[in-house]
Parts: structure tokens; C-alpha cells; sequence
């Protein structure tokens, strides 16, 4: 029988193909670890299937040599988001994805971030470096209201901590219907009629072409001036020049930020020097065991692939997700 033919696309993959090698018998394995030599490899090998990690950004990805004549019948995308891919024909290609993988982590983040403002870390710091003895106050999470926008994975396991911490929980799907640890999830066309009613804003959906700038000034416009604002979806959902205009303009009191328009965010964007932002590089979901989680997805799905059982996760292009 003619073994099946696995292409392993990330930074580093030896330990991966060690582990794929040892799992699965009749699988011939190859690795590639750069963007550039990706076309060579994927007409050389010409594999069914690729595993793919954006390792190196979205500039420069491969996209058309991986859709292409000699790409494979299935894509794994190593993370949740696939905007890098674009859009595919699902007649001739499958794509899947590992959303869920870090789930836990993002909404530990986002409740961070919170955190980081409510109980005002700045000022703290600021008056520890001045050796300054300060009284400040700090805001609490309870009885405050949290609107979740993108009730995926990462929206779920945040309004599951958010309960927790005796938070309202209201959220946006393009299919609402009930949901648990969510007081009201309302349709995405129900979005600026519940911004005014939250104190805290996470924004969670994929980008895709329903989502892209869903949140832009007139949306802004509606959210509350001392309500902070946490973003981990895709650069684009965010109208980040109105976003800008009102945290300097106090239309709103702070924003977390994960995710951004142009990445890396350029030098003379003004979130660096902005007291009620905090800026972090995209990596919400990067934690210790975050590519073993999803290799090891991988290696269950593969097992489905290999066995003629369906997929888990498999994106629909038209919705990107």
C-alpha cells in the first residue's frame, strides 16, 4: 500500500516527526522549516497531507504554493485563525484548524489585562518606583458587565471565569441561542444595542469578511467612556484609528491589546506610548505546551483521516471559521 504522505511545516519539527514516525505506520514524513522552500517542498513530495504553523508572520506566507497544483487534499492549520489562507475551494481541499487549543489560556489573558487596570498596575508600579505611599482605588469585577463578542472557544471559556468572579455575562454569534455561564447571547446584529450596557468588552470572533471592521467608530461611540476594551481576535475587527482617538479622548477608559492591523505594530503607532493601553505581541495564546496541544490534535485527526472517519474542526472558507 502506498504510504500517505505527511508534509510538516513549522519552525522546528523534528521532535514532531519523531512522534508522527513512531505513532502511524505506512506514513512517509518530511519536514520544512521555512516559508521559502516551502513551494520546492510541496512539489518534490507532493504530500496529501500538511501540517502548517504561521511561524513567521502573515507577510511572505506560502498561501498560493499551498492551494496550489501540488498542495495536498487536507491542511492542518497548527492555530485557530485562518485569514492567512484566504479563501479555498472546499471541493478540492480541506482545512482544519486547532481552535480550542489555547482557549483556557486566552481567557486567562483577557481577565489579566482587566486586571491589570482595574486594580490600576500602572499607578501601583509608578508610585513603588517613586517610593511613593499613594492610597488608590481599585475596581472590582463583580457585578460589572461583560459583553463577549465571539462566543467560540476563547468566548466560552472566558464567560465560564467570568461567572465566576460574579461577572454579567452578555455575547454576540452570528447563531445565538443559549448558552451556559451567558446571561443573554444576542445576534451580531444585536452588537450596539448591548455596547452600552457593558463595563468590559472582549472581542473574540475570527476575522472574516462579516467581521471586518465590526467594531469601528460608531461602534465606539456607543461603549461606556470608563469601559475597557480587551482585543485577541484578528488585526481589522478593531477600527484601531477610531480605538486610538477615543482612549486619548476619554471615549473610552483602557484598552488590552493582543492583535493588530499591521504586525509587528509599527514604531509610530500611538498604543506604545499610551498609559491605558497595554500592547502585547500577538501572544495571547503562546503558552508552555500550546504546540504539543496541537500537534496532538493533529495526530487525532490524523488517525480519523487514516481510518475514513470525519474530521474535527474542519473550516468552512466561507465563514473562516
Amino acid at each position: 500500500m502506498k504510504p500517505l504522505r505527511v508534509l510538516l511545516h513549522n519552525d522546528q519539527t523534528a521532535g514532531m516527526a519523531a512522534t508522527l514516525r513512531a505513532r502511524f505506520e505506512n506514513v512517509a514524513c518530511f519536514e520544512c522549516n521555512s516559508y521559502d522552500t516551502l513551494p520546492a517542498m510541496l512539489e518534490a513530495h507532493r504530500p496529501d497531507v500538511v501540517y502548517a504553523v504561521r511561524f513567521d508572520g502573515s507577510e511572505g506566507y506560502p498561501r498560493d504554493a499551498l492551494f496550489g497544483e501540488d498542495g495536498p487534499r487536507w491542511i492542518a492549520n497548527g492555530g485557530a485563525g485562518t485569514d492567512h489562507f484566504g479563501r479555498w475551494d472546499p471541493t478540492r481541499v480541506t482545512v482544519t484548524n486547532a481552535a480550542g487549543v489555547a482557549a483556557d489560556m486566552m481567557a486567562e489573558y483577557i481577565l489579566g489585562g482587566f486586571l491589570h487596570f482595574t486594580l490600576d498596575v500602572p499607578g501601583l508600579k509608578a508610585d513603588q518606583r517613586s517610593k511613593a505611599w499613594h492610597a488608590r482605588q481599585v475596581r472590582p469585577l463583580k457585578g460589572q458587565t461583560l459583553l463577549v463578542v465571539g462566543l467560540g472557544h476563547t468566548g466560552r471559556a472566558l464567560a465560564q471565569r467570568a461567572k465566576a468572579l460574579g461577572m454579567r455575562v452578555l455575547g454576540t454569534r452570528a447563531r445565538p441561542q443559549p448558552m451556559e455561564d451567558i446571561d443573554h447571547v444576542g445576534a451580531a446584529t444585536d452588537l450596539a444595542a448591548l455596547l452600552p450596557e457593558a463595563d468590559f468588552i472582549a472581542v473574540s470572533t475570527p476575522l472574516t469578511a462579516a467581521t471586518k471592521g465590526l467594531i469601528g467608530a460608531a461602534e465606539i461611540a456607543k461603549m461606556k467612556p470608563a469601559a475597557i476594551l480587551a482585543d485577541v481576535s484578528r488585526g481589522g475587527v478593531v477600527d484601531q484609528t477610531a480605538l486610538a482617538h477615543a482612549l486619548q479622548n476619554g471615549g473610552l477608559a483602557a484598552a488590552v491589546l493582543d492583535v493588530f492591523e499591521v504586525e509587528p505594530l509599527p514604531a509610530p503607532s500611538p498604543f506604545w506610548e499610551m498609559p491605558n493601553v497595554l500592547v502585547s505581541p500577538h501572544c495571547s495564546s503562546v503558552h508552555e505546551g500550546w504546540e504539543d496541544a496541537s500537534f496532538a490534535l493533529f495526530l487525532k485527526n490524523l488517525a480519523h483521516w487514516k481510518a475514513g472517519a470525519p474530521l474535527m474542526n474542519v473550516v468552512d472558507p466561507s465563514r473562516g471559521y
